[in-house]
């Protein structure tokens, strides 16, 4: 039994089960953002009783104003909208990126899309979710929730979690989400002891009674239990976990929890502290970093970082340093793939060409296989390009110099063998004026660095100043052509040339021709 749980406390909880319920399951559909625990929610407001008659004589008061076309926001705080972990000096994006642009409308083109794209354009994007400028209008923060969303789906939760400890936690979306993102990453004390201070932030019985065992108060968390059960204010799903979670040897021997209805990162670490951790393969790709803790399973490490790298969540390092944590003792799938990393890198590591010769292209397979190609080059790109190769590996080594960020110093060194070789080169350097129109995707590209015309709505944007809803409306367009819409790829490429966003727009074409996918 947990310290300071007395047996009082197994008494109110055995009783608590073992009453009728009535409450009914709680059986709400996963979407982009569902897996938040739904730790704050906000009551609705009530309904307010009508104004009594105006006294006889007396002319008619009127007890509501018409709202509409005014914008409402909270001005005893500064709006997080602005909020950002880089600076205009490092993105190299004005301050006014957002700035005139409608909140609405951004945070709908921050939602238009969380499928799978290239890495130069998921790049991008969190370019935009991390930078810091003007916000937009109205100011209400809605924005930074928009972030922080996407954020966490591509699986980034640790610049998720600096944004939000970079503002007023105590606003309740933003109190929502930095509880869950410090229940994945391990760091929720700081959110529990926020709840002891004020506890009006953590609504709901769940998170209440965790953070009251947190915190070590485990009788009223108890007792807790127990009145949400009196109330009816609990499902028996979430019942029956913290019953076990307060009080394990009440449950020695006990059938496991069926599968939970909605796998909260609260109901993850409750299900992980009862012994009953729920596999993380099926779930949202920010479960993934509870995999990375020493205390993981090996092969779940690997497919962790595996999953993770494959989105640009963590370093290509977090992956290195999984995949070369020991000897393999199995073979097929995960462990072929790290055996084959493992022999490339002693490899590389020792500076020896015919050793790297015969491991780069199975290494190149493996990182094929999970499609983290661009994690591989940025780490090996450099010293592949430091050895004298036989050509079939320098030509392989050639093309993953295109996927790092050095990709035009590669082009420049580079004398090309053949006409893919020269549409590469003439991409990375950004001049094709000396190469023929091409057809299918070498020629919507060719065409997107040729002086293609902007449609008039993104250029509208850019010449109103409303920088970073023109590179959104882009980022869509360009998931649109990858997908197989040259004439959308043409535009892309054209829209990030006018925005100034050369380097992305050749790392995204490069990528297209190299990987010879959308994603």
């Amino acid at each position: 039994m947990h310290p300071g749980l007395s047996a009082a406390c197994s008494l109110a909880l055995t009783l608590a089960l073992c009453a009728p319920r009535a409450a009914a399951q709680q059986d709400t559909p996963l979407s982009a953002i569902d897996w938040l625990s739904q730790s704050v929610e906000t009551p609705p407001q009530e309904a307010s009783a009508p104004s009594p008659p105006p006294p006889p004589d007396e002319p008619a008061v009127a007890t509501d104003i018409p709202r509409s076309g005014i914008a409402v926001t909270t001005l005893d705080r500064p709006s997080p909208d602005g909020v950002g972990l880089l600076p205009p000096e490092v993105t190299g994006l004005p301050p006014t990126l957002w700035a005139g642009s409608d909140s609405a409308t951004l945070v709908t083109l921050l939602r238009a899309g969380h499928g799978e794209t290239l890495p130069a354009v998921r790049d991008l994007l969190v370019t935009l979710l991390l930078a810091r400028a003007d916000p937009p209008l109205p100011p209400d923060g809605s924005l930074f929730l928009a972030r922080i969303d996407r954020l966490l789906d591509i699986g980034a939760l640790e610049p998720a979690q600096a944004l939000l400890e970079a503002t007023d936690r105590s606003a309740p979306e933003v109190f929502r989400r930095w509880f869950d993102v410090s229940l994945l990453t391990g760091t929720e004390d700081a959110a529990c002891a926020m709840i002891r201070t004020r506890p009006a932030l953590a609504s709901t019985y769940p998170a209440r009674i965790f953070c009251l065992a947190r915190n070590g108060d485990w009788q009223a968390a108890a007792l807790t239990l127990s009145s949400a059960r009196a109330l009816d204010e609990i499902t028996s799903e979430d019942e029956a976990l913290l019953a076990r979670f307060l009080d394990p040897e009440l449950f020695e021997g006990a059938a496991p929890l069926p599968p939970p209805s909605r796998p909260s990162p609260l109901v993850f670490r409750l299900r992980e502290a009862v012994g009953e951790a729920l596999p993380t393969a099926t779930l949202p790709r920010a479960f993934a970093h509870a995999d990375l803790r020493p205390t993981a399973a090996w092969r779940n490490r690997i497919e962790a970082a595996e999953r993770l790298a494959r989105a640009g969540a963590i370093p290509g390092g977090v992956l290195l340093a999984a995949y070369t944590e020991r000897t393999p003792a199995a073979s097929g799938g995960v462990w072929d793939r790290a055996r084959a990393i493992q022999a490339f890198d002693r490899a590389i590591t020792a500076g020896d060409a015919a050793g790297v010769a015969a491991t780069l292209a199975p290494a190149w397979q493996a990182m094929q296989v999970i499609r983290a190609e661009v994690a591989f080059a940025s780490l090996y790109a450099g010293p592949l390009a430091a050895l004298d190769l036989p050509p079939a590996a320098a030509a392989l080594a050639f093309r993953i110099a295109l996927l790092s960020p050095d990709y035009e110093s590669a082009a420049i060194a580079h004398t090309p063998a053949g006409p893919e070789d020269s549409l590469l080169v003439a991409i990375a350097r950004g001049s094709v004026a000396d190469l023929p129109p091409g057809e299918a995707l070498a020629g919507a590209i060719i065409a997107g660095f040729s002086g293609a015309a902007v449609s008039q709505p993104v250029a509208g944007l850019i010449r109103d100043g409303r920088i970073g809803e023109a590179i959104l409306r882009t980022l869509v367009t360009a998931d649109q052509g990858l997908a197989g819409d040259p004439a959308a790829l043409t535009e892309a490429i054209a829209a990030l040339r006018l925005l100034g966003l050369e380097g992305t727009a050749r790392s995204m074409a490069l990528q297209a021709l190299i990987l010879g996918r959308p994603a």
